[in-house]
């Protein structure tokens, strides 16, 4: 079984910046690839970023798209996503999930079979 910590969420003002890690633990890790999906208050869970594995290559929400940088450590098994230009907007509580195969969209959580358990971000106005 896959196990993912995410870590990095805090509190930041807005125009602030913040880094999110996420470990995947696994003696035979071989996911695909790796997302974020953040969850607002009374909102459903939205696809954020997306980063293949094998090659780095990486896809963004229109909402970050600029602001935002995943980034991959392969050695550690390692995503890391810088949040740069946050907004208020931008608070919700962070996830980041393993992609074992790839049967569709990147932006679909049923994409996603092994989560994180969460880290809070919370950017002030």
């Amino acid at each position: 079984q896959v196990q993912l910590v995410e870590s990095g969420g805090g509190l930041v003002q807005a125009g602030g910046s913040l880094r999110l890690s996420c470990v995947v633990s696994r003696d035979t890790f071989s996911a695909v690839g790796m997302a974020w999906f953040r969850q607002g208050p009374g909102k459903e869970r939205e696809f954020v970023a997306y980063i293949s594995w094998k090659r780095g290559l990486t896809s963004y929400a229109d909402s970050v798209r600029g602001r935002f940088t995943f980034s991959r450590d392969n050695a550690k098994s390692t995503g890391y996503l810088q949040m740069n230009s946050l907004k208020p907007e931008d608070t919700a509580v962070y996830y980041c999930a393993a992609r074992a195969q790839i049967r569709g969209s990147v932006s679909s959580t049923d994409e996603y079979a092994d989560w994180g358990q969460g880290t809070q971000v919370t950017v002030s106005s």
